[in-house]
């Protein structure tokens, strides 16, 4: 069962979902979208998840405190729209919270789904308790592909999934893991090792399709050199807080919103 999260309504699990050994049987998957001030994109990310809503896919928006209007832009593009704490673990953690499918998949809100996610992640979770998919990164820059299938092999050889590549997981193992640790940055890592010990996660070679937003906001060069410095900061024992300053966040736009593959 979930833990209480800030007086949030916790939903009965529904009883067709299981768990076995290292196998689950998805019944109906919940898609949790963590925001923070995405007017821009929130709609055209939605508006992609409506073959999933329409093959019975519910969809909860989770918002840390938008100023822009957010909240009242993915209301109707959405089954459920939920304030929550800032910060993405804790966020995902609300939304699963009140989520009545047997399977979560966390998708950011730069991120683009696959049409027939819905069947890949159950073919996927009837092998293994979680996974994610392929990442390619949306941009014009001939080095972003190269980012992509580097970020895709280091996860394979790794055992590690990353929020963009929309990480998927059965309820029930979410819960047994103990949820995302309550962490500003480095949550999907942190997860990721829980669910690691469980099992090696499915890796989907659809891709998913995220926006080349921070890469073309600080550029490609300077973002790898960040990203590879913060995660060997993680590594080492340096404090989440610490690193997600240095992070920072990226002002969003529609044409830095992502495409489909």
């Amino acid at each position: 069962m979930p833990p209480a999260l800030d007086n949030l309504y916790i939903l009965p699990t529904l009883p067709d979902g299981a768990f076995l050994g290292n196998v689950a049987v998805m019944g109906r998957l919940t898609i949790i979208v963590p925001v923070l001030d995405e007017a821009a994109i929130i709609a055209a990310t939605l508006q992609a998840l409506a073959p999933l809503r329409a093959r019975g896919a519910e969809v909860i928006v989770v918002d840390g405190g938008s100023s822009d209007g957010t909240p009242a832009l993915a209301g109707p593009l959405a089954d459920r729209v939920i304030m929550g704490r800032r910060g993405r673990g804790a966020a995902m953690n609300a939304g699963a919270a009140v989520g009545a499918g047997d399977a979560f998949v966390f998708l950011h809100a730069d991120t683009i789904l696959p049409d027939d996610a819905d069947r890949l992640i159950a073919a996927a979770l009837a092998r293994r308790a979680w996974g994610r998919f392929d990442l390619r990164i949306a941009g014009r820059h001939p080095l972003l592909a190269l980012v992509a299938r580097m970020i895709n092999w280091r996860s394979r050889l790794t055992g590690i999934g990353t929020g963009d590549q929309a990480i998927f997981v059965a309820r029930k193992t979410f819960w047994a893991v103990g949820g995302f640790p309550d962490l500003p940055l480095m949550e999907d890592i942190a997860l990721s090792r829980r669910l690691k010990r469980l099992s090696r996660p499915f890796c989907i070679a659809t891709p998913a399709v995220t926006s080349g937003r921070r890469w073309d906001y600080y550029g490609v060069l300077r973002t790898i050199v960040l990203m590879w410095r913060l995660r060997l900061a993680y590594y080492f024992g340096v404090a989440p807080a610490r690193l997600a300053l240095a992070y920072g966040r990226v002002p969003s736009s529609p044409a830095q919103s992502g495409t489909r593959p």
